[in-house]
């Protein structure tokens, strides 16, 4: 299985799949003329609440399925942490008519691929399968949609997975609780204070019929989205997708939704923590940002390359290179469903004193506030983010994950074929200007890391 988010520290920061695409500003008319092949989409809804969304793509006789629940680590209750991933490993052990592992086997004696991820705001199950098995693996995914086994043996081991999980990438590896702990105090009431993997005492005092209320309450037709992308018909998948979805009953009741705020961080939030697999003495800071569709986002991200992308980025060239005062520095912005962050991340080098990483790193963020960056810079940005569209793009898997992203956390999947374009209209202004209003020491968490005493 695969926990889609930060397992570390050093995951967390450096989570960003980077081309280095070296441009100057005589690149920037051609990214901002380049996209994306736009994909013809059929989209229905069935009675029970069901959405589905096809894109039909003969380049391979292969096809992507995805089923998407609205569902993440952000539903959970307080004391009830984790159930989000721990449904991600528990939806193979078994339905009413598949037993356990048996999804598993029959996606791979089709010479298929199957999988699952996990974050703060969703839970995907997918499977790459020749087109011929279609109707295979959606009545896989219906029946378990319709009766899952939820019982004490299938909770209990899957739990003990789940908890060595956390052990193996969260507890064990050098400053693989920083991010945890970061995101804990940047938040107050939100949600995403939890990470996906959940607590150890959480997971220990839960209780199979706390699973099962969680499983009854989300993973239901009205919570769910199917993708299907490849080599399809796609009035045929419609049919199918009526046929084995369309009995399924709706939940009881609305599916709960987050209605909490986050209030406005007005003042620095400042915390130090020791950790005993920490060699070397580090800072990070988070700072809060738009939810994902806020038109800040665009050039909140652009920003976020300059300062972070690779070995050539501000945060980088400025700490690692020239100062040598760093072995590590990097960022990353974390755009979710609802409040999202930037973090900057430094780890200091031996003998150097974490105080001057953290006034280097905060005098490059401060660089960007105080002048537009510059076109080459800009320029190289956008062709980062050019190439994710259309490199990101080339698989019927990769164009289903941008489909589901669409449609599920932002609530339409036509946007897979306009997105790109409102990052190529990001100007140097622009960019200047999210700095200004956004990475400011009033609206920062700053963590200092140290070695045990």
């Amino acid at each position: 299985m695969a926990l889609r988010v930060l397992r570390r520290a050093g995951s967390l920061l450096l989570l960003i799949a980077l081309s280095a695409v070296h441009a100057g500003a005589s690149r920037q008319t051609a990214a901002l003329d380049v996209a994306p092949p736009k994909l013809a989409l059929e989209q229905a809804a069935l009675d029970n609440g069901l959405k589905i969304v096809v894109a039909e793509d003969h380049a391979r006789p292969v096809l992507n399925l995805q089923v998407w629940y609205h569902v993440g680590s952000k539903n959970e209750r307080e004391g009830r942490t984790g159930f989000a991933h721990l449904f991600e490993h528990m939806m193979f052990r078994g339905s009413k008519n598949v037993g356990p592992e048996e999804h598993m086997r029959i996606v791979r004696e089709a010479g298929g691929l199957v999988n699952a991820y996990t974050s703060f705001d969703q839970t995907v199950y997918w499977q790459t399968v020749p087109s011929n098995h279609l109707e295979r693996v959606m009545w896989l995914e219906a029946d378990r949609m319709a009766s899952l086994v939820v019982n004490e043996e299938n909770f209990t081991k899957e739990r003990e997975v789940v908890k060595e999980e956390r052990r193996l990438r969260f507890e064990n590896p050098p400053y693989g609780l920083l991010a945890e702990t970061l995101i804990d105090a940047t938040f107050q009431v939100y949600p995403y204070k939890h990470m996906p993997i959940g607590s150890m005492d959480d997971l220990n005092k839960a209780t199979v019929a706390d699973v099962k209320d969680f499983f009854d309450t989300f993973y239901v037709p009205d919570n769910a989205t199917l993708v299907i992308v490849g080599d399809v018909n796609a009035k045929e998948a419609l049919a199918l997708a009526r046929k084995h979805f369309g009995p399924l009953p709706r939940s009881k009741k609305p599916v709960p939704r987050v209605t909490v705020n986050e209030p406005e961080q007005k003042e620095p939030v400042e915390l130090t923590k020791s950790f005993n697999n920490v060699p070397l003495p580090a800072v990070a800071s988070a700072y809060q940002l738009p939810p994902l569709g806020h038109p800040d986002t665009y050039a909140l991200q652009i920003a976020s390359d300059i300062l972070s992308s690779g070995q050539s980025s501000r945060l980088y060239r400025r700490l690692v290179y020239e100062e040598q005062i760093a072995v590590a520095a990097v960022g990353q912005a974390l755009i979710l469903e609802g409040p999202s962050i930037f973090f900057a991340f430094g780890v200091s080098s031996q003998g150097k004193d974490v105080k001057q990483v953290a006034a280097s790193l905060y005098d490059v963020i401060e660089g960007m506030q105080k002048a537009p960056v510059e076109a080459d810079e800009l320029a190289k940005a956008k062709n980062q983010i050019v190439s994710r569209f259309v490199m990101g793009r080339q698989s019927a898997q990769e164009k289903a994950d941008a489909l589901g992203a669409a449609a599920v956390l932002r609530g339409d999947a036509e946007l897979y074929n306009t997105e790109l374009a409102n990052y190529q209209k990001v100007t140097a202004a622009d960019v200047q200007r999210v700095c200004q209003k956004y990475l400011v020491s009033t609206n920062e968490t700053r963590l200092w890391v140290l070695p045990p005493k």
